[in-house]
């Protein structure tokens, strides 16, 4: 009884004196120098199939408007073929755009994760040498004081070359960040 008892008490120190952190990942993943160019260069990669889209999606609204201006002088049997045809298409459009999404996203994974992975690699340097006991994700809690918070640190020490692996390189087929 006597021993479990020092040992709680011994457990209650620990807890009291427990050193906690806290890091916004994915803003330290963003914000950093390779983060921000990765975004850049997925900016420029997609930004032409987002006009690209916008320009189908307004031809198949126009479609719509001139089939709908039509509508009492053709046929039910015309109407009803245009109206298919352009319901085809609209879904075409939309298959379309599920798959930019997903390869935005897969190429934004190629581009990101390599940061992430050194990002977490200066979380748990920095939580090494500062003896830190825990350090969480900041999404993952609902109340942090700012003086807590390790993100700012990563990111200056990411971008200082603090990271002990090199810089990502950018995805084979993509172009380079500038």
């Amino acid at each position: 009884m006597v021993a479990s008892l020092c040992f709680a008490r011994e457990s209650a120190a620990q807890q009291a004196s427990m050193k906690v952190g806290v890091v916004d990942v994915q803003r330290a993943v963003m914000q950093t120098e390779d983060g921000l160019r990765a975004t850049a260069t997925l900016k420029k990669l997609f930004d032409s199939r987002q006009q690209e889209l916008n320009r189908k999606q307004t031809e198949l609204q126009k479609q719509k408007e001139d089939i709908d201006k039509q509508s009492r002088v053709l046929s039910k049997e015309a109407y009803t073929k245009r109206m298919e045809e352009l319901q085809k298409q609209l879904m075409e459009l939309q298959a379309v755009f599920v798959d930019y999404n997903k390869e935005l996203e897969k190429k934004q994974k190629e581009m990101t994760d390599p940061i992430f992975e050194r990002i977490m690699g200066i979380v748990k340097r920095i939580a090494t040498t500062e003896s830190y006991d825990l350090v969480v994700d900041k999404a993952t809690v609902a109340y942090v004081r700012t003086d807590l918070d390790l993100t700012d640190k990563c990111i200056q020490l990411y971008n200082s070359g603090g990271a002990a692996t090199p810089a990502p390189a950018a995805p084979a087929g993509s172009a380079a960040p500038k």
